[in-house]
């Protein structure tokens, strides 16, 4: 993996994928359109979307555990206070050879830097949510979501997807 492509590939897909507006119908619709992609692929996961704080969307898969809800809210802080995809951070903590605790005072009992939690922005707004997934490997958290989000705003995936690791 080419940590310095990858965070290029993240900072176009937060750049890209921005709504005109976002209320609790988008937050269905794109929950439903999640979990629409875990239930044709089986995969278990926690779907949890919040805006402002407010939790408008929250679906647990058969198969999933609490912890994948506590996994959700840990990358959720991680969004909210750095307005980022939680990968895109836990990229650069990775790249810097640092560490949440180390950079910032960040317990990882509340913050978790790995890819899975995408922030939900407005066009001239910025940040006003986060839309979030834990059960897969975090790279796949990601890339489910950014899917999701290029479907939804129809975005052409092939120009925003992470490259194969293989």
């Amino acid at each position: 993996m080419n940590l310095d492509k990858d965070l290029e590939r993240i900072a176009l897909q937060e750049a890209r994928l921005q709504f005109r507006s976002f209320d609790a119908h988008s937050a269905w619709v794109l929950g439903s359109r999640l979990r629409a992609l875990a239930e044709q692929r089986n995969l278990a996961i926690t779907i949890e979307i919040q805006v402002n704080g407010n939790p408008l969307f929250l679906s647990a898969m058969p198969g999933t555990a609490p912890n994948n809800l506590d996994w959700a809210r840990r990358k959720k802080n991680v969004v909210t206070l750095m307005r980022r995809s939680s990968y895109a951070v836990g990229l650069q903590l990775q790249k810097d050879g640092t560490s949440l605790i180390e950079q910032a005072g960040l317990e990882l009992r509340d913050y978790a830097a790995h890819g899975g939690c995408f922030p939900i922005l407005l066009r001239g707004t910025g940040c006003i949510g986060t839309v979030a997934v834990s059960g897969l490997p975090q790279r796949d958290d990601h890339e489910l979501i950014v899917e999701a989000l290029a479907g939804m705003l129809e975005e052409r995936l092939e120009e925003l997807a992470l490259d194969s690791l293989a």
